[in-house]
């Protein structure tokens, strides 16, 4: 009987990892889960799957989780704050942690998983695209083990041979092809994409996601953030790292080989393939999706990405050559863009030229420790936020 933390349990990732925890009762157990302010949400779950501790992001929060709990008869113990995430997921307690939360908040505590030596079911990408040399480097002096679980990353975990170890050369690999399904908008009219509403590039077309990154999905920064994420977690250089458009999102990602093979992993749509894949590494079990009908799909097709419609994703390939805390500023700026979009500050064209402007303007530093990342991060949303009150 495995144990498990779940950072982000109220989001997709989270509710998803526990549709696959609840199937397989006989080998997981949930020792912890964590919302930020979804409390009625929380206290459902914990309802359901009896944690040991409950977190959540404010004090208010904990109290009104703490009368919820107690009404339903639970002990359950109640804590709240970045501190409190970090605990639950280096707790002796807990095996494995799911990091589900979105953005940079949940690179504190993905840090402290790989300290602590935990396996680590990624599912936050900007921890690697912030701190990605600091975070894999704690993975490797802590014996820690790390399992993607986007579903590009996860396919290509799975299309690389056993004992991967993060050099291309030494496995034959000759180039990491990530997927995307470009979006809501891969065929809009170029020039009316100033005029998209919130309603719209939420609306993804495959995939059931949070708002946040779904507008990602919509400007490709989603896809550009992969491309830094594969740099870290596979040994890949930017210029062996390809995007392909591939609306249907069938296949999730592929590897080429320098014998000419190229392994793709395929699958319906859903979440739960690569968290069950990643749960039970190296074995399968059942994630309760449906088997891909091939003959029902009919047909598979493939596009190169166009930067003018997608400039994002150039964006995040220029952060990922500079190297230095480029990807930080790239990722602090999109963050404060896209909420500020969500909010109706700022049209959604303006996404791509507020993070360009930011790029340009904060230093690009060296940094090996999280307090200069996390101030990086915060010049890069204060000039945001300058910028966008403009």
């Amino acid at each position: 009987m495995q144990s498990i933390s779940i950072l982000g349990a109220t989001g997709s990732i989270g509710v998803s990892t526990l549709d696959v925890v609840a199937r397989h009762p006989d080998r997981y157990r949930v020792f912890a889960l964590s919302a930020h302010s979804r409390v009625a949400e929380l206290a459902e779950q914990c309802q359901r799957f009896r944690p040991q501790v409950a977190v959540v992001g404010s004090a208010e929060a904990a109290a009104q989780l703490q009368t919820l709990l107690r009404a339903a008869g639970l002990s359950t113990e109640v804590a709240y704050g970045p501190q409190a995430l970090c605990d639950i997921a280096s707790a002796d307690g807990c095996d494995m942690v799911m990091a589900a939360i979105v953005g940079a908040a949940g690179l504190a505590s993905t840090l402290a998983a790989a300290r602590a030596g935990k396996k680590i079911l990624l599912a936050n990408k900007e921890a690697l695209v912030i701190s990605g040399q600091l975070l894999m480097d704690a993975v490797q002096a802590h014996g820690a083990s790390l399992l993607p679980i986007d579903s590009e990353h996860n396919a290509i975990f799975q299309c690389l041979p056993a004992g991967y170890t993060r050099s291309m050369t030494a496995h034959g690999v000759e180039k990491i092809l990530l997927t995307a399904s470009g979006g809501p908008f891969l065929h809009r009219d170029v020039n009316t994409l100033d005029q998209v509403t919130v309603e719209e590039a939420v609306a993804h077309p495959k995939w059931v996601m949070g708002r946040k990154i779904s507008v990602d999905s919509a400007t490709m920064m989603n896809k550009g953030l992969e491309v830094i994420e594969a740099h870290w977690l596979f040994g890949a250089p930017a210029d062996k790292i390809e995007v392909v458009i591939h609306p249907q999102s069938v296949i999730h990602s592929m590897v080429s080989y320098a014998d000419g093979s190229v392994l793709a992993q395929l699958g319906n749509p859903d979440m739960r393939t690569p968290i069950a894949n990643a749960l039970a590494y190296p074995e399968r079990i059942a994630s309760g999706v449906a088997a891909l009908d091939l003959a029902q799909i009919a047909q598979l097709s493939f596009l190169p990405p166009d930067y003018q419609r997608f400039p994002c994703l150039k964006l995040a390939y220029d952060a990922l050559r500079a190297g230095g805390t480029l990807a930080a500023i790239l990722n602090a700026a999109n963050e404060v863009a896209v909420q500020a979009f969500l909010d109706g500050r700022i049209g959604f064209g303006k996404i791509a030229p507020l993070i360009q402007e930011v790029m340009s303007a904060i230093p690009n530093r060296q940094a090996d420790d999280i307090t200069a990342l996390l101030e990086q991060d915060r010049q890069a949303r204060d000039h945001a936020e300058a910028l966008i009150s403009r």
